[in-house]
């Protein structure tokens, strides 16, 4: 099997769907709406982006090989993507949901992605890439649990918490694209949210998001589904079993609170162990010049006594937080060189499958060394660090923090053909341009290496007229 790899100039993440279901695997067919409603997530209400009338949208509750089939009717006034971060889905980028893969959903029309999790567990979400709709909604879990005769490293909880948290902006999806179009800033965040709500301490009115029992064991699958701020978690009263981060089992550590940076999910475990009363989820940003926190209500059954007004505290901030965070994020264990991208009226993958990519994109414009005069010193890296990268217990997951003034290095094997993106998931930066397309390529075209173009795939830009090229055999 030969894969040749090229770089192009165009959007910044990686994402695959296999448009064929494979037989023999069960399928889980889902049929969303995607809608305006009303949401008010810091209490201010606002347009939101709904998923069969829900923020957060539904979540996908599937096992490893499941074949999964979502049917997503565009009832909004703009086009509209949806992609699954983290799924590894193999030999096929047709249904990435990005618009360098795919054309986008119109207004009023429906499209059927088909895909597999393949060979893979973990905590993921989904969500829009068009435009800046992140901003608004249309956001979901999708838990991949391990198949029945697989084991996993800890024993099964008592239930399962799905927690999507991040930063908000009481401004719609199009008041902040109008922002970014016109040169600005969309500026910092106005709140936290934890499952669309947020709370105050000591609010009497707050109702519990989750229930404890007491003795009893409890799985949080915690996403930060932010625009632009990393978030600090912990649990009042409770400490915190990372156990899982994007797919990975990991060495069981126990924490007091945790950094969660943009796009990046983990599995924590919280045992009731405590006094049955209410106990607060906190959740703070990290690394802000203005501080914002939010709490959620976490209920014992049978218990007796509010949560205390006295929250864990957040880590430190400045230079001594980030090593602290630096030194956690070691713990566990197993813009970029002068071009921007501009998404183009053809998705590149289209046209490099009909043969026309000198038309819509250049190849290996993105080069090994930056250009001169864009050229910036990454602080305290040379070519002799090379020999202290941890090639033994890594960790394996598809979204990395790189901290301020610091450098990240990040190997990949490029054994997946398809287009793939690479982006900052800081949705203003991606926006902006802060994205590109990595192309691999198998010289053979054969269903053995990638899946054809599919018949239901909806066509656009210059491919739209061409006469269809061979499929693969």
């Amino acid at each position: 099997m030969v894969f040749s790899t090229r770089m192009i100039f165009v959007v910044l993440f990686l994402c695959v769907s296999v448009t064929c279901v494979i037989a023999g695997d069960p399928t889980l067919e889902h049929e969303w709406k995607v809608t305006y409603g009303t949401i008010a997530p810091l209490g201010v209400p606002q347009q939101g982006i709904l998923i069969n009338g829900q923020f957060p949208g539904p979540a996908i509750n599937c096992t490893s090989n499941n074949n999964i089939v979502v049917n997503v009717f565009n009832q909004l006034d703009e086009p509209f993507l949806l992609t699954w971060a983290g799924i590894q889905q193999r030999k096929n980028s047709w249904q990435d949901g990005t618009l360098g893969t795919m054309c986008p959903i119109l207004p009023g029309k429906n499209y059927t992605y088909r895909f597999q999790v393949k060979d893979q567990i973990g905590t993921y979400f989904y969500f829009p890439t068009t435009a800046l709709h992140r901003a608004s909604g249309g956001i979901g879990m999708v838990k991949v649990h391990s198949r029945p005769l697989i084991p996993v490293p800890f024993d099964n909880p008592a239930e399962e918490y799905p927690v999507l948290l991040g930063d908000w902006f009481n401004k719609g999806h199009k008041s902040l694209k109008t922002i970014l179009d016109s040169g600005r800033s969309i500026g910092r965040p106005d709140g936290i949210q934890i499952n669309g709500q947020s709370s105050k301490v000591g609010d009497a009115n707050a109702k519990p998001l989750f229930t404890f029992e007491a003795g009893k064991t409890y799985r949080f699958r915690v996403c930060n589904v932010g625009l632009r701020l990393s978030v600090n978690f912990r649990v009042q009263g409770h400490t915190m079993k990372v156990v899982e981060v994007e797919g990975s089992h990991t060495v069981q550590n126990v924490y007091d609170s945790l950094d969660l940076h943009v796009g990046q999910c983990m599995s924590v475990l919280v045992t009731a162990d405590q006094t049955p009363k209410d106990y607060y989820f906190v959740a703070s940003s990290r690394f802000a010049q203005h501080p914002l926190s939010t709490v959620a209500v976490i209920r014992y059954a049978n218990g007796n006594g509010a949560a205390s007004p006295d929250l864990p505290p957040p880590p430190a901030e400045n230079t001594k937080g980030i090593a602290w965070s630096i030194s956690q994020f070691r713990s566990f264990r197993f813009g970029i060189n002068g071009v921007s991208h501009v998404d183009a009226e053809t998705p590149v993958k289209l046209a490099e499958y009909y043969g026309v990519a000198d038309k819509v994109f250049t190849y290996n414009l993105m080069k090994d060394e930056p250009e001169e005069g864009n050229k910036v010193e990454s602080p305290g890296w040379s070519p002799e660090k090379r020999k202290n990268y941890n090639l033994l217990d890594a960790l394996s997951r598809n979204t990395i923090q790189v901290y301020p003034n610091s450098w990240a290095a990040v190997m990949t094997t490029l054994d997946n053909a398809g287009m793939w993106n690479l982006r900052s998931e800081m949705r203003e930066r991606s926006y902006l341009g802060q994205q590109l397309y990595l192309s691999v390529v198998s010289e053979a075209r054969s269903l053995r290496d990638e899946y054809s173009l599919p018949e239901t795939q909806e066509l656009c830009g210059i491919v739209k007229s061409l006469p269809k090229p061979a499929p693969y055999t």
